[in-house]
């Protein structure tokens, strides 16, 4: 292996200039083609005050070919000026045509003609205010002395400044809990441990042509780490600690951090091939007798290296090596290896993490459509087989805002609508009874799409009790395990779907709810690509019990939301073995650590204590809740009046009766296509008038149509404050885009 490394330096000899001068040509060839194809063109000066720190950069993406066409790896990079804070840069845009572009903060990382042949562009921030900002297509220039300096992230009042998402890196997530480091020397056992996180590239660690080449001794010293990092800012690493403090990702001090037994901490590496690099955790303890001011003692350190992280997921244990190279202890590390989606790509024109209306407060949330099909009371179960088309379109018909429901993959990749991991099939023909040498419990994963709808299969309910409950299979929308790309095309576009992505969990006790399961980046890789392609404009929420889904799912994309599902403290369900889904101020830590939406919680814990609502609105985060105690609608009023913003319940066609109501999406979409009939005609009428009037030239500019009036709308954006800072709407947004309309809210700047 390590000749192997070595041999690799030989390829960075390869000539390059040829190739490079034909590729530099052929992209001026293609931006000049590109750029006649927009029509005259003007320069437009752009100039953004924005803090950064070292080796990042401000950049600009927009619509017009200049500015990458909404492509991330394509942005118009800004120049830095003298004063250190403002960054500016002239590009060219269409003359005569309003251009929108956004503001972002980048990394470049440049080629090393080794592994990675191209300029890589890492989105660290960027702008996702619900409208882009514009380049008045009325204005011929801007290139006076005195124009404005934008202020990233802040305009038209409202301010809105997310974290970026995988475009090409990797992301690895090193995970220290539940007293994680064990040292094996008396002295060192009741003393805070410090944890630094280092990656180390092996290719150039073990390279005879290594331009400062260093051993092994020096290389873990302190002082080369500092300085490495502050003349290379990439590979990127961050640490987050779930407490309201330390909670959202920053740079580590330096000498890293302290782990008590109750804390929960997360290293985060940003990097290009994962493969080649290890990962030195430094550990360092304060003397007994140090005084202010006097540096940790360096008492150790481990290796993390490559060949470990063989699945998405997993736990190592590594020796700690003392100084006097001996084993003095091990730490535990649970990992997370995260990598971009590579079939479908996310552009920067919008955004909707953490969109959330002012509006849509109180929603229902149909429970697997119109409620759980298969409780132990009959009586208490939905007429309508849970999760299936039939039950998705009951709930919708009677005013569901969302439709909830689970989704997992089959054997061959497809993601099916099911609740349990594991169905019981029948051994004979289809028949009416249930004989007890009939039956064979498999998990759903184990059989193909056409197992599922061809072998006669039942509930782990039915199973059990060997009584059928439903005889409707044969009706196509009462068929269970109906495709997530046949519920996206088949349902009206106006209801919202929460879809909860199943994933084995690991309980308190060390025991899993599957095992065996799919490669983690393969399976969320498989759903996501199925929703990008066919959700159209239709509002959807991911939710997940696992921590690590709602990261990957954040981190993979950049146009959905997700909500932590989180059951909280009680006694109905055995405990999950991740500090993060114990309670609620645990979830909240890590709702904002992550930068996603908000959090489902257990209904049980909120009326236990209601002062947890007042605690999530103030962390920014929006709040579902889920539970059995959500079957009443004393309870469901109660919960409203509490200021949820959503309620999952069973039974909605039962329980919602005395209130009914429409979905709120489609009463929006109601409104917006009243708005748009509207514009309509007055434009029309206008061109009626304009064309009975005598023209004095001889052509008429064509331009997009403006229907409302724009300084009334830019007052509308920004109402008031709210409980939350994530705001504005989603399904209305292209509609309200094209007619003028900002009926939406952001956080007051």
């Amino acid at each position: 292996m390590l000749r192997w490394w070595e041999n690799e330096e030989d390829y960075r000899v390869l000539s390059k200039d040829r190739e490079d001068d034909v590729k530099d040509l052929r992209e001026k060839l293609l931006r000049a083609e590109s750029l006649a194809g927009e029509g005259p063109l003007k320069d437009w000066r752009f100039q953004v005050a924005a803090e950064t720190a070292p080796g990042e950069v401000v950049c600009v993406t927009g619509e017009s070919f200049s500015l990458g066409r909404w492509n991330s790896d394509r942005v118009f990079q800004l120049k830095l000026d003298e004063d250190g804070y403002k960054w500016s840069g002239v590009a060219k845009v269409p003359l005569h045509k309003d251009i929108e572009f956004r503001y972002c903060v980048c990394v470049v990382v440049e080629p090393d003609h080794l592994r990675q042949v191209g300029r890589q562009i890492i989105v660290r921030r960027w702008e996702t205010n619900s409208y882009p900002r514009k380049i008045p297509g009325t204005e011929e220039s801007n290139m006076d002395e005195g124009s404005e300096i934008d202020t990233f992230g802040c305009y038209n009042h409202c301010e809105r400044v997310e974290r970026g998402w995988l475009t090409s890196e990797t992301a690895i997530q090193f995970k220290l809990f539940n007293k994680p480091i064990e040292l094996w020397k008396p002295k060192l056992r009741n003393r805070p441990v410090y944890v630094k996180l280092t990656p180390v590239h092996l290719t150039k660690a073990n390279s005879m042509h290594d331009v400062n080449p260093a051993p092994l001794e020096e290389t873990i010293s302190l002082e080369n780490m500092d300085l490495t990092d502050s003349q290379n800012p990439w590979p990127i690493v961050e640490i987050s600690v779930m407490n309201e403090a330390e909670r959202e990702f920053r740079p580590q001090d330096q000498f890293g951090r302290a782990i008590g037994d109750n804390d929960f901490i997360i290293f985060q590496v940003l990097m290009h091939n994962p493969e080649i690099h290890a990962y030195l955790l430094d550990f360092y303890v304060y003397g007994s007798h140090a005084t202010d001011g006097e540096p940790p003692v360096h008492i150790g350190f481990s290796y993390i290296l490559p060949s470990v992280l063989k699945s998405s997921e997993g736990q190592t244990v590594s020796p700690i090596t003392g100084v006097k190279h001996r084993p003095i202890g091990q730490v535990t590390v649970d990992y997370l290896v995260v990598k971009p989606i590579a079939q479908v790509k996310c552009d920067m024109q919008t955004s909707r993490q953490r969109e959330w209306k002012e509006t849509w407060h109180g929603l229902d949330v149909g429970h697997r459509g119109a409620g759980c099909s298969f409780k132990c009371e009959i009586k208490q179960c939905a007429d309508v087989r849970e999760n299936t088309i039939a039950s998705l379109k009951t709930a919708a018909s009677h005013g569901a805002d969302f439709v909830e429901f689970d989704v997992q993959l089959s054997k061959d990749l497809v993601p099916v609508l099911y609740h349990d991991f594991h169905v019981y099939i029948s051994m004979k023909k289809k028949l009416n009874g249930l004989g007890d040498s009939d039956m064979l419990q498999i998990p759903v994963k184990d059989l193909t799409l056409e197992q599922l709808h061809l072998l006669k299969i039942y509930h782990l309910e039915e199973g059990r009790n060997k009584h059928a409950r439903f005889f409707d299979e044969d009706l196509e929308d009462h068929q269970p395990f109906p495709t997530l790309q046949q519920a996206l095309e088949v349902l009206d576009p106006t209801v919202g779907f929460n879809i909860e992505v199943k994933w084995t969990m690991q309980l308190k006790d060390g025991t899993y709810e599957l095992y065996h399961p799919f490669d983690l980046n393969l399976y969320l890789d498989v759903m996501l690509e199925v929703v990008l392609n066919y959700a159209g404009n239709r509002n959807i929420v991911f939710s997940c019990f696992h921590p690590d889904i709602c990261s990957m799912i954040r981190l993979k994309q950049n146009k959905y939301p997700v909500m932590f599902l989180t059951q909280g403290v009680t006694s109905k369900y055995p405990p999950y073995h991740d500090q993060r889904c114990q309670s609620i101020p645990m979830a909240v830590h890590f709702a904002v650590s992550l930068g996603i939406l908000g959090i489902n919680v257990h209904t049980e814990d909120l009326l236990r204590d209601s002062s947890q609502v007042a605690l999530v609105k103030e962390a920014g985060l929006v709040l579902f809740c889920w539970g059995d105690d959500n079957n009443d609608l004393v309870t469901i009023k109660h919960l409203k009046q509490l200021g949820l913003h959503a309620i999952i319940y069973d039974k909605i066609d039962k329980i919602g009766l005395e209130d009914k109501k429409e979905s709120i999406f489609r009463l929006e979409a109601r409104e917006t296509e009243r708005v748009m009939i509207r514009a309509l005609a007055e434009k029309a009428e206008k061109e009626k008038g304009e064309s009975e009037q005598p023209s004095e030239v001889g052509f008429v500019q064509v331009e997009d149509p403006h229907y409302l009036d724009l300084d009334k709308s830019k007052k509308l954006r920004c109402p008031g404050s709210t409980s939350s800072f994530v705001t504005t709407a989603w399904s209305t947004t292209e509609a309200n885009k094209e007619n003028g309309s900002h009926g939406t809210t952001d956080k007051p700047s």
